[in-house]
């Protein structure tokens, strides 16, 4: 199981210091909104290139913007490890996954929970990342929505038909009370920022979350 705690969570008077609190994680997941395709603005540019600058970890960077496609080579070039976009953000999904691609960079797509699963099946086999959301997005700190397992559940079951070994991830109310649940759903990876940069601060809430999978395999 990869663990991505989300950069949204953080303390960003502190980014430095709280990238080096989860260099134990596997990614760090950094969410971009536009106040479009979510009601929430985040971050961009610059922020992903100061935490490219000040970790080694991989920046797994989650597009919640309205037609991907017209930067994808910014946050390439910004020091972005893979691209998650999503389906309802744009007409033309294999297009945008075929230019991550070629920027060399690792493809994911991604849907909003009322969102059919259907919508991703044709990428399916093409992708290095499927992401399901579990909380509608735009902003942290929302509560899981239960029925994600099933989606979970679905896709882990089609990718397997597919004999894909693409991370299937979860993002939305993650924390140490589900996480085992996800895992046995056949999740690969699991995003969370308040359960992991919360009072304690961040390598306290990675070890509490970590500990809630023992038992679990690390992907």
């Amino acid at each position: 199981m990869k663990l991505a705690p989300s950069l949204l969570a953080c303390d960003f008077t502190r980014l430095g210091e709280e990238l080096r609190s989860i260099q134990g994680a596997d990614w760090a997941h950094v969410d971009v909104m536009d106040g479009q395709f979510v009601p929430n603005i985040s971050f961009g540019l610059p922020i992903l290139a100061a935490a490219r600058r000040a970790s080694g970890l991989y920046m797994d960077v989650h597009l919640m913007i309205d037609s991907p496609e017209r930067y994808l080579r910014d946050f390439a070039e910004a020091g972005a490890d893979g691209l998650t976009v999503h389906v309802e953000a744009t007409r033309h999904i294999h297009r945008a996954v075929q230019m991550i691609r070629e920027l060399g960079k690792h493809a994911g797509v991604t849907l909003n929970p009322g969102t059919p699963l259907e919508a991703v099946r044709p990428v399916l086999a093409d992708v290095d990342t499927v992401l399901v959301m579990s909380v509608n997005p735009g902003f942290g700190g929302q509560k899981f929505l239960p029925q994600s397992l099933e989606r979970v559940r679905t896709l882990r079951r089609w990718l397997d038909d597919l004999g894909s070994a693409a991370t299937l991830q979860v993002d939305g109310g993650v924390s140490a009370a589900n996480a085992r649940a996800l895992a046995d759903a056949g999740a690969t990876c699991l995003v969370a920022g308040s359960a992991v940069f919360g009072a304690d601060g961040g390598a306290a809430g990675l070890e509490r979350l970590s500990a809630s999978l023992s038992g679990a395999a690390r992907k």
